[in-house]
């Protein structure tokens, strides 16, 4: 872990060049018409990492388009963050992510960065890692644990409600090991 956070998070140059080498493995791609010719912008007063499209003529970033783009959040701070959240198997809280991600200043003792912004940040990286094309991208994805419905629950009511209006007893069913579950149609 040590390794991966020395290597891509240690400043904005490392994490933007990281990210580069993973959504663009054969070079830039304009995020407007698609054409993989551009040319990188260098200058005194641009800021790292512009490219300009050969056939559109538009400049844009590897963060175009992405969660990043728009953000005034250091880009290392948004990668530790996403690594954060996908590496605890039951979640991070946005207090924890607050915490891990800005630190603690040793003289006064307290916490860097913004509880709002850490809250954001895991929103945002909540909301992208529901949909779908975020897990089309991966070649292949390996599970490691997961944990799916909760707790057996013993007992519990023995009625249930029926349209009349009237409790009546609930049907017990009892699944053996290797029965089928059936699926919901839909």
């Amino acid at each position: 872990m040590a390794e991966l956070i020395a290597r891509h998070h240690r400043d904005e140059e490392a994490a933007r060049d990281y990210l580069e080498r993973l959504l663009w493995p054969d070079g830039p791609v304009c995020p407007k018409c698609g054409v993989n010719e551009a040319y990188k912008l260098d200058g005194e007063t641009t800021r790292g990492g512009l490219y300009k499209c050969a056939g559109c003529r538009a400049p844009f970033t590897v963060t175009m388009g992405t969660i990043f783009e728009g953000s005034h959040i250091p880009l290392h701070k948004w990668l530790f963050a996403i690594y954060l959240m996908c590496s605890w198997k039951k979640g991070i809280s946005a207090h924890q992510l607050w915490r891990s991600v800005w630190g603690v200043d040793e003289e006064t003792g307290k916490t860097k960065g913004s509880y709002k912004t850490a809250w954001f940040m895991a929103q945002r990286i909540r909301w992208t890692l529901g949909q779908e094309p975020a897990v089309s991208t991966l070649a292949r994805a390996e599970i490691d644990e997961c944990y799916i419905g909760g707790k057996v629950r013993t007992g519990g009511n023995r009625y249930h409600w029926s349209p009349s209006g009237r409790p009546q007893p609930m049907p017990r069913k009892k699944l053996r090991r290797d029965a089928k579950i059936p699926s919901r149609p839909g």
